[in-house]
């Protein structure tokens, strides 16, 4: 009898595998982190075989730590960092490059290039999407017109492309031996090469990109009733598990939280900030800079839409305090080094180290500290450093209730950042509504494990969902409006001094 899910959450900076089981507590959990790789300024890629590697030692640590036979394990679902783009050879299972990091900017020429005709928004209304340097298209792009031999690989039918989900998926199950080549709608709805409506790749973008279509993987539902294949690992694979649910990790964690009605959103904080709202089956064109996406599909039912706050940098500028500038020991420091002060000091600090996502997005802009005198010290600057989450989130919330005309009540938290108590009662005083925690945190992996356990039967109904999940903590707001409207307009003239640094 089926005890557990498996849940592999493959994230910017590291890789874990997490198994749940019916009422969604976790039965076991195994974390790896994986190299950053920086070859030029603005530059972030992975190696590719190094997460693969990564994923297979923490799926068999997992299994071990929880003492669940492989065989007692119901489907796995796989969750990933979505944009991060690799190609690689279909019969060596080589990549041909380094996979391309979704905050990398090398593609803003390739960007300014397409926008010439049709502006920045020239493929909006198909993908709801900007152009950027931020999606998977323009990197593919890269790859085939800067590697050599990839585009002919690519037209012969050799190279293949994938988001992280795709390369593991297709490792997963089998690799050169018959691996599924697919991808969820919520991957593919990243790409800037998938059309919203028909929910297929678009032929027309494709070739306004020059990307061969036998590239690109099966698009498939995100909960997936027709599993793609089993687990390969092993030689005896007698007990091999249904690999049948993929979601890029911000629709995952929409799902982990039950976000699954109209007009409930969540924030994730993690190395960059995502809020999402459910819109339904309705397709929302954003006039406030906001995306719109796919939040998921459940097997045969209809595709449910979404409108996205993508920010680049939150949990990562605690990770450059500590990484760059020696400031702290571990991010966990930096709420008591922010406690050393009580505000901060009349300063900012705008992180925009790969320009400005939501709303703005302005790939010329650059981070900037304002507001500098004599009286600053280092608290003041972790303090700005955790208020700039805050900040670049209320400036995600008012767009979305201005493109929705929905009045967003109360806001569901999850990721590494939501156990920073000083953060999130900072983040509730800046909104003004309260900020709820969930009992279970790692909301991304559950989400990905309701998918696969929804396929496959483990968990029957929606409402199987929404009965597991619980609240933690909740913050309300402690500030007056005057206070708030002070702060939030200070925040406001700093963001402007990032703009038009790269020329």
């Amino acid at each position: 009898m089926a005890k557990a899910v498996a849940s592999i959450d493959q994230g910017t900076t590291s890789t874990r595998c997490i198994l749940f089981d019916h009422t969604g507590s976790i039965k076991g959990i195994t974390q790896k982190e994986h190299k950053q790789i920086y070859p030029k300024p603005g530059w972030v890629e992975h190696d590719p075989l190094e997460i693969w590697n990564c994923t297979k030692e923490v799926i068999q640590s997992t299994i071990r730590i929880a003492g669940v036979a492989q065989k007692e394990i119901a489907a796995i679902g796989v969750t990933n960092q979505r944009e991060t783009t690799v190609v690689w050879d279909k019969h060596s299972g080589l990549p041909f490059y380094n996979a391309i990091v979704w905050q990398d900017t090398r593609t803003k020429a390739i960007c300014d290039e397409l926008a010439v005709e049709g502006g920045q928004d020239r493929f909006r209304e198909k993908t709801g999407l900007p152009l950027a340097t931020y999606f998977s298209g323009p990197k593919i792009k890269w790859i085939l017109d800067n590697v050599d031999g990839v585009r002919k690989a690519a037209e012969r039918g050799d190279a293949i492309f994938g988001n992280i989900d795709s390369w593991i998926i297709w490792w997963l199950t089998g690799g050169t031996k018959g691996g599924a080549h697919v991808t969820d709608v919520t991957n593919a709805s990243r790409t800037m090469l998938m059309n919203l409506e028909t929910l297929e790749w678009d032929l027309e973008i494709l070739s306004t990109l020059s990307i061969p279509r036998q590239m690109l993987p099966r698009i498939v539902p995100s909960s997936d009733p027709n599993i793609w294949g089993y687990t390969a690992m092993e030689e005896d694979n007698k007990d091999a598990i249904p690999v049948c649910g993929d979601l890029g990790d911000q629709q995952a964690a929409l799902v982990g939280q039950t976000c699954l009605n109209p007009g409930e959103a969540k924030n994730t904080y993690g190395t960059g900030c995502f809020m999402l709202l459910n819109t339904g089956t309705n397709i929302i064109p954003s006039k406030s800079g906001l995306l719109t996406t796919l939040a998921y599909k459940m097997g045969d039912h209809p595709a449910i839409y979404a409108l996205e706050g993508s920010i680049a940098i939150t949990g990562a500028l605690v990770q450059w305090l500590r990484d760059n500038l020696g400031l702290i020991e571990k991010s966990g420091d930096i709420e008591t080094l922010a406690q050393t002060v009580e505000n901060n000091g009349g300063i900012y600090f705008v992180p925009a180290f790969s320009g400005l996502f939501a709303p703005y997005w302005r790939s010329d802009a650059r981070g900037v500290i304002v507001g500098l005198t004599r009286y600053i010290n280092k608290g003041h600057l972790a303090r700005a450093t955790l208020e700039a989450t805050a900040y670049q989130t209320r400036e995600v919330l008012d767009a979305m209730e201005a493109d929705s005309n929905v009045a967003i009540k109360s806001l569901k938290v999850d990721g590494g950042m939501v156990h920073n108590d000083l953060l999130m009662q900072f983040q509730s005083d800046i909104l003004g509504v309260p900020v709820v925690r969930p009992r279970i945190t790692e909301t991304t992996a559950l989400g990905t494990a309701y998918a696969a356990g929804l396929a496959v039967k483990f968990w029957e109904r929606e409402d199987d969902l929404r009965s597991n999940w619980q609240a933690d903590k909740t913050w309300t707001p402690k500030m007056t409006d005057k206070l708030r409207h002070e702060l939030f307009h200070g925040w406001l003239k700093a963001v402007e001094r990032t703009f038009d640094w790269i020329e």
